[in-house]
């Protein structure tokens, strides 16, 4: 089977692209939704402003047996790692397909100046093996949790919301941060432990949160922020994306709190908000998910209080580019 380049995909490969995904998610669920034709096509049409992307097929009869798709964030050579996927149809695996589809991800992640990648795989699947034996280690374990709204008790939200610490107040906005509380907001993400080791270290500001925020705008998604302000400061923030394909699931983002406002239980009071908020603007909201570290034990307490009960586990790999396989003839 050769691997071929595809980063101008024709509407057929898009199509089949989907068709693999689909086979993995019926193999491999995990509790989550099935993957959406029209979010696979936005995906493979665009990796969005901030970054680029790289995308691989192999064929196996006329069709994609496997595809590996690479995320490549910021300039060429930038310290950021990469982040790669790939997917292979259940029945064809353990034939050196995968192997076959990172080598050609392998010369792409060189070619681009990059040193490191990253991958997101659910626990307990092929997926896991194939990494360790590629010279990917675990570096993130991660519990998906979901949160289904019709269990959570307005009572018990208008309590949250009453026990509001001294000295703080909410703001809210939909889409694109306001300039007023851009560089705010950019400080409060770049005292984010697991963000700062995620993207190698690089700096957040005004400009990279705007970026990141319009790619979700650019899915056609809203994205809905609550931020506890202390003065002028954002002392945390909690992000909730509703997907425009699908709003009866959305997708926790980002929540986090600043060092030093830590301990006044900001976080849960900003999820209540949150929550009133998206029961006020978007009803047809049913379920929210969300992905905490396995080791984030505040966290984890806050969204088992709220009501998210654990669906399933992630593991985040990485491996250094210059472990990787070299190319593999005849792929190209």
């Amino acid at each position: 089977m050769d691997v071929i380049a595809l980063d101008d995909p024709t509407e057929a490969q898009i199509r089949e692209w989907h068709e693999v995904l689909s086979a993995v998610h019926a193999a491999d669920p995990a509790g989550d939704p099935a993957p959406d034709p029209e979010q696979t096509a936005l995906r493979l049409l665009g990796a969005g402003p901030g970054s680029r992307q790289r995308l691989w097929g192999a064929a196996d009869g006329g069709r994609l047996a496997g595809v590996a798709a690479l995320r490549l964030p910021g300039e060429p050579g930038a310290g950021r790692p990469a982040e790669i996927d790939i997917q292979v149809r259940p029945p064809l695996r353990r034939r050196g397909l995968g192997g076959r589809l990172l080598a050609a991800a392998a010369e792409g992640l060189r070619a681009d100046g990059r040193t490191s990648v990253i991958a997101q795989v659910l626990a307990g699947t092929p997926a896991v093996p194939f990494l360790e034996r590629h010279g990917f280690e675990c570096v993130l374990t991660l519990r998906g949790m979901l949160l289904r709204l019709d269990d959570v008790p307005p009572e018990q939200v208008a309590r949250l919301l009453a026990a509001a610490p001294a000295g703080y107040r909410l703001v809210r906005w939909r889409g694109v941060v306001p300039d007023e509380h851009a560089t705010a907001l950019a400080r409060a993400k770049h005292a984010m432990a697991d963000f700062a080791e995620y993207e190698g270290g690089t700096p957040w500001d005004a400009h990279r949160v705007r970026e990141t925020e319009e790619v979700v705008a650019k899915r056609g998604d809203d994205l809905y922020t609550v931020a506890a302000l202390s003065g002028d400061v954002v002392a945390g923030f909690t992000e909730v994306v509703v997907p425009h394909d699908d709003a009866r699931r959305a997708g926790q983002y980002d929540t986090a709190v600043v060092p030093e406002h830590r301990g006044r239980r900001i976080g849960i009071w900003m999820k209540a908000a949150m929550l009133r908020w998206l029961a006020e603007a978007r009803p047809e909201v049913r379920e929210i998910e969300t992905d905490n570290a396995g080791d984030n034990a505040h966290m984890l307490a806050v969204n088992e209080e709220l009501g998210f009960r654990m669906e399933r586990e992630s593991m985040e790999y990485q491996a250094p580019v210059d472990a990787l396989p070299g190319p593999l003839s005849p792929a190209r």
